[in-house]
C-alpha cells in the first residue's frame, strides 16, 4: 500500500517545489519576465552612471570665466561639469560603456544651470545709481535711454525717483534692458526668485 502512493506523493512534493519556486521568483522581482529570468539566471543589469545615488560619486566645481562670472561653455542656461563614481562602482558611462571605476575616470556630465550675462556690471549699476542716480546714469548704463533722459531733467524726479531706482537696481529687480543678467561673482550676493506655480508641490497643512 506505501509502495502504490510513494510515486504519486512524490510528484507531488515536486509540483509544489517548482510553484513555490516560481511564487518566490515573482515576489522578489514582480517585473517583467525578461527581468525575472535575469534575476534567476544571478545577473542584474548595469545601471547608467547617471543614476547612481547621492554618495556613489562626486562632481568637480564647475570651471568659472573670469570676465562674465559664470561656468565655462554655457550655453543655453545649462553647462556641465565632470562625476566621478565612487572606487568599486561598475555602471555605464555616458558613452555606454560598462566601466569599473577606480575613483579616477569621468562617468557622466552633470548638467548645471547658468545665467545669460551681456557685460553689464552689477557693481557699476549700483555704483552709477548711488552717486551719479540724479543725472540718470544708471538707466542710461542699463540701456533706457528714455528714462535716463527724463531722470536727467528732473534731477532724478526730485530725488524719490534715483532712490527708487537704487532701491530696484541694488535688490537686482531692475535689470540691463536686453533682458540678460548682472555680472556678479559666482559665490557673490546673487539673488534668486522663487515663485509658486500649478506645479509646485503643496505639503498638506495639519492643524492640531
Amino acid at each position: 500500500m506505501a509502495a502504490s502512493w510513494s510515486p504519486r506523493l512524490c510528484t507531488s512534493e515536486a509540483l509544489a517545489a517548482q510553484l513555490f519556486g516560481v511564487l518566490w521568483l515573482v515576489t522578489v522581482n514582480p517585473g517583467p519576465w525578461g527581468a525575472v529570468a535575469t534575476v534567476a539566471a544571478g545577473g542584474e543589469e548595469t545601471p547608467k552612471c547617471e543614476d547612481l545615488k547621492v554618495g556613489q560619486y562626486i562632481c568637480k566645481d564647475p570651471k568659472i570665466n573670469d570676465a562674465t562670472q559664470e561656468p565655462v561653455n554655457c550655453t543655453n542656461y545649462t553647462a556641465h561639469v565632470p562625476c566621478f563614481p565612487a572606487p568599486n562602482i561598475t555602471c555605464k558611462d555616458f558613452s555606454g560603456n560598462e566601466t569599473h571605476f577606480t575613483g579616477n575616470e569621468v562617468g557622466f556630465l552633470k548638467p548645471i544651470s547658468c545665467r545669460n550675462v551681456n557685460g553689464y556690471s552689477y557693481k557699476v549699476a549700483v555704483a552709477l545709481s548711488l552717486f551719479l542716480g540724479w543725472l540718470g546714469a544708471d538707466r542710461f548704463y542699463l540701456g533706457y535711454p528714455a528714462l535716463g533722459l527724463l531722470k536727467f531733467c528732473t534731477v532724478g524726479f526730485c530725488g524719490i525717483g534715483s532712490l527708487i531706482d537704487f532701491i530696484l537696481i541694488s535688490m537686482q529687480i531692475v535689470g540691463p534692458s536686453d533682458g540678460s543678467s548682472y555680472i556678479i561673482d559666482y559665490y557673490g550676493t546673487r539673488l534668486t526668485r522663487l515663485s509658486i506655480t500649478n506645479e509646485t508641490f503643496r505639503k498638506t497643512q495639519l492643524y492640531p
